[in-house]
C-alpha cells in the first residue's frame, strides 16, 4: 500500500477535503496536515508546522503532492498578499530539497500557480486596493501584453494612456513586486525539476484570459521549460483548485501503471473550439491537458476507450457564457440552437447501456450545474447510470475534479477484485458532487442569499449570521435531495448538514 502525503493549496473543502474523498475511493493512503495547520483565508498558514509535518510525515511516503503556494506563502489568498522578499521565497521552496535528501525515494509532485489578475473591483481575496483598482489592473495587464505584440486600436491606446494616471504609482509597484517575485519562484521551481528535486511540477493559470499578467508570464515560464526539456515533467494549463484532485489521479496511475483512455463527446458541435471564461484557450485544450495532468489521454472511440468524457459544453465563449443562476430564458441565444441537449441525454442513455463508464462534465454554465440539463437526466432516471460528476466553479475546477474520479473508478472496473470500500466511497464522492454543484452553486446558493437582506448579512459577509445561514442552506439541501435525488442519494442524505467555511456564500462544506 504506497503512502502518499499531501500539502493542499489552502483549508477550503475543494482543495483540503476532496482529494481525501478520492483516496477514499482507493487503496492508497493519503495523509494531510491537521485543518489548524492550514491558515483561514487571508490569514497564511503556519508555514514553519506544516515543515515540520513534512519531515515526520514523509520520512516513510512514497510520493508529496504539494502546494508551493502554501509552503512558500501561505496559501492561495496570501500569495497575492505577501511581503516576503525573494531570499526568503526561495529559501522556503527549497525545503523540498530538504525532504528529497532525508527519503530519497520519495517522488514529488508539486503545482505553483500564476498569480490572478481578476477583472473586477472586490479585495475580497486581493490586496484592499483591489476594491477600487482591480479592473483598471486588470486592463493595464491586458493592453501591456496586446500591444507588446499587436497595435492597439485608437479607444484602446487613449485608455492605456488614461490608466497611467488611473493607477496610484504605489498600487502600481506593490502588484507588479508581488508578480515578479512569484514568477520567479515558479522559476526557481522549474530549476527543481531540472535538478531532480521535484519530479512532476503544474503551473496553473488562475483565473486568466487571452491577453492579461498571467499570459505574459506563461510564455515566459514556457520558454523555460522549452529550453530545459521538461515539456513530459512541467505542465501549464487553467486551472488552481482542482489540481490536487488531479495530480493525486496522476500519482495513483504511476502506482498502478495505468495509462486510461478517455472517449470525449460533446453536447455543442462549437463546444471544442470555444474558449471558457477565465480562461485562455479552447476547451478541447482544456480537456486535453487536464487528461494529460491525471495520466490519462484522448483515444478516438468508445468502443476502445476505459470511460467516457461526456462535456456539457456552452456555444459561445468567454463572458457570453451563461452562469448557472441566469434562468434558461435569459441565456446567449446560441444556447437555444447550437447545444442540443436531448440528444446529448439520449447519448448518455445509450452509452451507459453498453456498459461504459459514464463520466459528466457540466461546463455549459459557470458557477454551478445547468439545471435544464440535469433536470432532464433525473427525468429520464439517468443520474445513477453516471458514475462520475462534476459542474463546479470554472470549466477547468469541473475538468480536473470530474477526471480524476473517472480516472481512479475506471481502473477498478478493469479488475477482477477491488476493495470493499471502493463502490461505496465513489457513489459518496459523485453524490457530493451532485448535491454541490447542482443543489447548491445552482439552486439553494441564489434561493438562501435572497434572506441575507433580512438577517443583516451581504453576500460575502455572514460571519456573524453563519449558523442561521448554514441551517437554512441546510434545509433547502434537503429539500433539493428529496425532489430530484431521491433514488440516487437513498439514505445518504438523513445527516446532510451544510457549512459556509469562508463565512461567505461562495462556497459550502457538505457532510454527508
Amino acid at each position: 500500500m504506497s503512502k502518499v502525503a499531501y500539502v493542499p493549496l489552502d483549508e477550503r473543502p475543494c482543495n483540503a477535503k476532496f482529494p481525501k474523498l478520492l483516496a477514499a475511493i482507493t487503496d492508497l493512503t493519503l495523509a494531510s496536515p491537521p485543518h489548524s495547520l492550514l491558515g483561514a483565508k487571508k490569514q497564511p498558514a503556519n508555514v514553519e508546522g506544516i515543515r515540520n509535518w513534512l519531515l515526520e510525515e514523509t520520512a516513510d511516503a512514497d510520493y508529496l503532492i504539494v502546494s508551493a503556494d502554501l509552503l512558500v506563502y501561505g496559501g492561495i489568498v496570501p500569495s497575492r498578499l505577501h511581503l516576503l522578499p525573494l531570499a526568503e521565497c526561495a529559501a522556503r521552496l527549497s525545503f523540498l530539497r530538504e525532504l528529497k535528501q532525508t527519503n530519497p525515494n520519495l517522488r514529488i509532485y508539486a503545482f505553483n500557480l500564476i498569480m490572478r489578475a481578476p477583472a473586477y473591483n472586490s479585495s475580497d481575496e486581493e490586496p484592499d486596493y483591489y476594491e477600487q483598482y482591480g479592473h483598471p489592473l486588470f486592463r493595464y495587464g491586458w493592453l501591456s501584453d496586446k500591444g507588446a505584440s499587436e497595435t492597439l486600436a485608437e479607444d484602446e491606446r487613449m485608455e492605456w494612456e488614461s490608466l497611467q494616471t488611473v493607477v496610484p504609482p504605489a498600487v502600481l509597484t506593490d502588484f507588479l513586486r508581488r508578480r515578479a517575485i512569484n514568477s520567479e519562484v515558479n522559476e526557481l521551481a522549474i530549476g527543481l525539476v531540472g535538478e531532480g528535486v521535484i519530479d512532476h511540477l503544474v503551473i496553473p493559470l488562475d483565473d486568466n484570459s487571452k491577453y492579461g499578467f498571467s499570459p505574459m508570464e506563461q510564455r515566459k515560464l514556457l520558454l523555460s521549460v522549452e529550453r530545459l526539456n521538461l515539456m513530459d515533467r512541467v505542465l501549464l494549463y487553467p486551472g488552481a483548485d482542482e489540481i490536487g484532485c488531479i495530480l493525486f489521479a496522476r500519482v495513483f496511475c504511476r502506482v498502478k501503471n495505468y495509462m486510461p483512455e478517455a472517449a470525449v463527446r460533446y453536447s455543442s458541435t462549437l463546444g471544442p473550439a470555444i474558449i471558457p471564461k477565465y480562461e485562455d484557450r479552447s476547451l478541447n485544450e482544456s480537456v486535453k491537458s487536464h487528461l494529460n495532468s491525471g495520466g490519462a489521454y484522448m483515444g478516438d472511440s468508445t468502443a476502445t476507450a476505459d470511460f467516457v468524457l461526456m462535456v456539457h459544453s456552452p456555444p459561445v465563449s468567454q463572458h457570453e457564457i451563461a452562469e448557472s443562476p441566469n434562468p434558461y430564458r435569459d441565456r446567449h441565444r446560441s444556447y437555444f440552437s447550437e447545444v442540443h441537449i436531448p440528444e446529448f441525454a439520449t447519448a448518455i442513455e445509450a452509452l451507459a447501456g453498453k456498459g461504459k463508464l459514464i463520466a459528466l462534465a457540466d461546463v455549459a454554465s459557470c458557477n454551478g450545474a445547468d439545471h435544464t440539463l440535469m433536470r432532464l437526466l433525473a427525468k429520464k432516471n439517468l443520474l445513477p447510470r453516471i458514475t462520475a460528476y462534476a459542474g463546479w466553479n470554472t470549466s477547468g475546477n469541473a475538468l480536473g475534479t470530474v477526471v480524476s474520479h473517472a480516472i481512479i473508478v475506471s481502473y477498478y472496473r478493469n479488475q477482477a477484485s477491488r476493495p470493499a470500500h471502493t463502490d461505496r466511497m465513489s457513489s459518496y464522492f459523485y453524490l457530493y458532487r451532485l448535491i454541490e454543484d447542482w443543489g447548491y452553486q445552482s439552486i439553494v446558493r441564489q434561493e438562501a442569499a435572497g434572506h441575507l437582506g433580512e438577517l443583516g448579512g451581504t453576500y460575502f459577509q455572514v460571519g456573524h449570521i453563519r449558523e442561521q445561514m448554514s441551517q437554512l442552506v441546510t434545509r433547502k439541501l434537503h429539500d433539493f435531495c428529496k425532489e430530484y435525488l431521491s433514488e440516487t442519494a437513498s439514505g445518504a442524505i438523513d445527516g446532510l448538514q451544510a457549512d459556509l467555511p469562508w463565512n461567505r456564500m461562495f462556497e459550502v462544506d457538505l457532510t454527508l
